[in-house]
């Protein structure tokens, strides 16, 4: 192919969407080429993917334009990987430095080194390397690569978890250590390095609370592959998201500035924006799953299974903790936070029963700038009330009929189900909240990336303090989520 080939798609209107050719790489810098690899692969998924993720089937031209686009992205990715390795290479340290670095058992032959060393962009390029690799691939489903592809791309301490956990030795020796208490003892020199990699990367994570355990390899690690395509838990689809270093997640927030028109020459009117700090705090999930030694012994898919278990419990505990959470030592869900607010409460018309007046009251209550990009949340029991509000003197209400499983549009606006959100029925609390609606970019999930886990050798009885012949995996991971701006929401209760 002709360096000179340029590619390029042009919109219904005729405007250029990219424009780039092999000639384009030559003498940038690597920051330049990190911009045009976010360029293409941008111009990649949207060839390859429409705005609701469905697969597009190319034409000639786009086939061509697709081709030339990942041409063009790998040798900018090979050019950055050259770069690194030459600047490993060239690096010099001071004579004090080297025999400190010896001292605590660094060696320039270690394959690890370098991502102690990394900065975020490389960490970042190296571990979307990784993502591209037919391992990677065969591990991950789309919305699963997508998922790990946006956290590797904002928070470089999952890009350097997943470079050091993503390796076959990292795997090999994660296996033994997590089923078999003598598993440390069974460990080749290149597990035995790949371990001792991860404890090095876990020393320099701010805020690690805990040690002694082995991190789950990222392309199986629940606390960041889950996404909402694969899981029950709306918050994944409908929350705003963020990943944390510390145990809490501080943000800035204004009800904006206020504008004005005015004479000529007039002066200008104050009009600086009240700021607040919501914060959303970090909290430590766990899970334990026991089971028999003659279980772990014999099982030969046992360790995949355990990581399944950890990853179904781990997302309904989300769940539950995301929509009712007490905010003490667990996250604060919505309803906790908007139900202790009485300027987002609205009271349905006749207490304890749901009317047809009642979706137009809380949708007409919630201000206009957050209806744009607002969605539903509610119980099953609920949305089959909401259903059931059509009659033959009120079709304006009707929603859907019996055979389809779930109302799924309110307003033009998604609807979605938490099973932890109060039935119609439930009670006739004041504040007992039956229906959200809402822009829950205003609700933030805090996240400090990656799920640990320890193998306790022996369970006891309580009672007799005996072996039981059980072990246990202890799983751990810590998020957080709260509410930053109640105001975009409006919560339906019954009086």
């Amino acid at each position: 192919m002709s360096t000179a080939t340029r590619t390029a798609v042009r919109d219904d209107d005729g405007n250029r969407g990219f424009d780039l050719t092999m000639e384009d790489l030559q003498n940038k810098t690597p920051e330049d080429l990190r911009d045009i690899i976010s360029i293409t692969e941008a111009h990649l998924r949207e060839l390859h993917q429409d705005e609701r993720g469905s697969l597009r089937i190319l034409d000639e031209a786009e086939q061509a334009a697709f081709d030339i686009a990942m041409e063009i992205r790998n040798a900018a990715m090979d050019m950055l990987d050259k770069h690194n390795e030459i600047r490993s290479v060239l690096q010099r340290r001071p004579k004090s430095v080297e025999r400190a670095l010896s001292s605590m058992g660094h060696r320039d032959d270690d394959p690890y080194s370098n991502v102690r060393r990394m900065t975020h962009a490389e960490a970042r390029d190296k571990a979307l390397r990784v993502l591209d690799t037919r391992e990677a691939k065969s591990s991950l489903s789309a919305p699963q690569m997508d998922q790990v592809e946006k956290q590797v791309r904002r928070d470089s301490d999952i890009a350097k978890r997943l470079l050091v956990t993503e390796t076959e030795h990292y795997r090999s020796a994660w296996m033994k250590v997590v089923t078999d208490p003598n598993g440390m003892g069974l460990l080749d020199d290149e597990e035995r390095n790949a371990l001792r990699a991860y404890q090095e990367y876990r020393a320099m994570s701010e805020g690690v609370t805990t040690a002694g355990g082995f991190g789950i390899p990222v392309f199986i690690d629940p606390s960041i592959i889950l996404t909402a395509q694969e899981s029950g838990n709306p918050f994944l689809t409908l929350a705003r998201q963020v990943t944390v270093n510390t145990n809490a997640w501080k943000g800035v927030s204004s009800a904006g500035v206020t504008w004005q028109f005015q004479a000529e020459a007039a002066t200008a009117t104050d009009a600086s924006p009240v700021l607040a700090q919501p914060s959303v705090t970090v909290f430590m999930a766990r899970g334990l799953i026991p089971f028999s030694i003659e279980v772990g012994q014999d099982y030969p898919s046992f360790a995949d299974e355990m990581a399944t278990l950890l990853a179904a419990g781990y997302d309904e505990l989300l769940v539950d903790k995301f929509t009712r959470g007490s905010g003490s030592n667990e996250p604060r869900g919505i309803l906790t936070a908007l139900s202790a607010n009485t300027n987002v409460r609205i009271t349905l018309t006749t207490s304890g029963s749901i009317g047809s007046p009642d979706p137009y009251k809380v949708w007409a209550a919630l201000p206009q700038k957050f209806r744009r990009r607002a969605n539903w949340l509610m119980s099953v029991d609920v949305n089959n009330k909401f259903r059931q509000l059509g009659t033959a003197n009120v079709f304006h209400a009707y929603t859907q009929n019996l055979p389809a499983e779930w109302a799924d549009i309110l307003f033009g606006k998604g609807v979605y189900e938490s099973p932890y959100m109060p039935d119609s029925t439930t009670s006739t609390s004041a504040t007992t909240g039956l229906a959200v609606v809402g822009d829950w970019q205003n609700y933030v999930l805090a996240r400090r990336g990656g799920m640990t886990v320890e193998l306790i050798q022996n369970l006891v009885d309580v009672t007799t303090n005996m072996p039981t012949g059980q072990r246990a995996w202890f799983g751990y991971a810590r998020i957080g989520g709260n509410s930053v701006n109640d105001l975009g929401f409006r919560l339906l209760v019954n009086t």
